[in-house]
């Protein structure tokens, strides 16, 4: 365990977001030794990781009764919130430390528990005498003005942004020296081909991705799927296209398909409507660089369809969809639709027909600066690298 890499902070290949992640880095750091820590052991084997790195369970404090007393006594008469992060990474610590750990979970400080516990993960390794990597990562800005944040931010080895807004805010509050901007490590990830239904026409299929989580931040009830229901149904009706709804988090408590499966509803015997079923995060990318079109939520189904070139439409809510789609475009208007925004049923008909008007000149814009971006998304690989050497000179 002692002479490793060790990723954390992965909730498990379930969110084949977090699969493309870590199959992706691990192709670009594919000679170094690399240990995962995982939420979901389970999933990492299913899917695509078992070949790619060793894998270990973490330990779930809240499984196991007494400790969960023992180690919420402790915190509470020493105030010792790392505690419950020893005990987590347990076989990764101590005398088996690792020199480097990578936390893989772009978006963790998005959201107020994982950012709680980011910060005391990250705390934990340093104190270890460990460095520690940011890795592939997206901060509100608004965030970076909380000086726990700032600086925890000052104490990993490397912070690397995926996109700009991100590594702008990093600027502004001060965290400079270990920061450096890279794509989405996903932007690398190689699509593995498969058989597709006979009903799915490559070049005359539009991917449509919607999620739970989108749902959970608009405004209006129901305005969502209203949105796309109407989409749907403009596709069907002007044009000979067929639609294929593609989830991408299969989670049980974010599980894209219970939302596309009530999508579904009303369609099912339209046969120029498919349902994918569950997929490995390289043939779900396959099935995606196939489609005419992309209109998606979950932000590593649209990196599989921009990195394949597919023109997409983003129905988004955060600083991972504005800042990748400024990265690429130069502007996130018209190429993101925030989620939040929606009030009229027709406004993402209205979004779609704007992109299938310049179809033409986003494909060309993407062939044109993909090559060279998805070439720095590899390139990050090195920046790794260089920190492996350095904890061994």
């Amino acid at each position: 365990m002692n002479d490793t890499i060790v990723f954390y902070l992965h909730g498990g290949s379930g969110n084949h977001g977090c699969e493309a992640i870590l199959n992706s880095t691990c192709h670009m750091i594919e000679d170094l030794p690399k240990l995962l820590v995982t939420n979901s052991e389970k999933e990492d084997r299913f899917y695509s990781l078992g070949p790619l790195c060793d894998i270990l369970q973490e330990r779930k404090i809240a499984e196991h009764f007494f400790a969960h007393v023992w180690y919420y006594a402790w915190r509470a008469v020493f105030h010792d919130p790392e505690s419950f992060m020893r005990y987590r990474f347990r076989a990764v610590l101590g005398k088996n430390r690792a020199p480097l750990y990578i936390s893989t979970g772009g978006d963790m400080y998005c959201y107020e528990i994982s950012k709680k516990e980011a910060i005391v993960a990250n705390s934990t390794f340093v104190r270890a005498g460990a460095k520690t990597i940011l890795w592939g990562c997206s901060l509100e800005p608004e965030l970076l003005k909380e000086p726990e944040v700032v600086a925890d931010m000052k104490r990993y080895t490397l912070i690397t942004p995926r996109e700009s807004i991100t590594a702008e805010a990093l600027q502004r509050a001060g965290v400079v020296e270990n920061v450096k901007l890279f794509p989405d490590p996903a932007f690398a990830l190689e699509a593995e081909k498969i058989q597709l239904p006979e009903r799915f026409a490559a070049g005359g299929t539009i991917g449509i991705n919607v999620s739970p989580m989108i749902v959970r931040h608009e405004k209006v009830d129901g305005i969502t799927l209203a949105n796309y229901r109407k989409l749907i149904d403009h596709i069907l009706q002007t044009t000979k296209d067929s639609v294929a709804l593609i989830p991408h988090v299969m989670w049980n408590y974010n599980d894209d398909r219970l939302t596309l499966k009530e999508l579904y509803r009303g369609f099912e015997a339209n046969e120029r409507v498919l349902l994918f079923p569950d997929l490995p995060c390289q043939k779900l990318k396959y099935i995606i660089s196939q489609c005419k079109v992309f209109i998606g939520a979950r932000t590593h189904a649209t990196i599989a369809a921009y990195s394949s070139c597919v023109p997409t439409l983003v129905v988004g809510y955060s600083v991972k969809a504005r800042g990748i789609a400024r990265d690429l475009f130069g502007t996130e208007e018209n190429y993101v639709l925030p989620v939040q925004a929606l009030e009229d049923p027709e406004e993402l008909i209205q979004a779609y027909d704007w992109m299938m008007e310049r179809e033409g000149q986003i494909r060309d814009r993407l062939e044109a600066v993909m090559p060279q971006y998805r070439e720095r998304a590899r390139a990050a690989g090195d920046e790794i690298r260089r920190i492996w050497v350095e904890c061994h000179g």
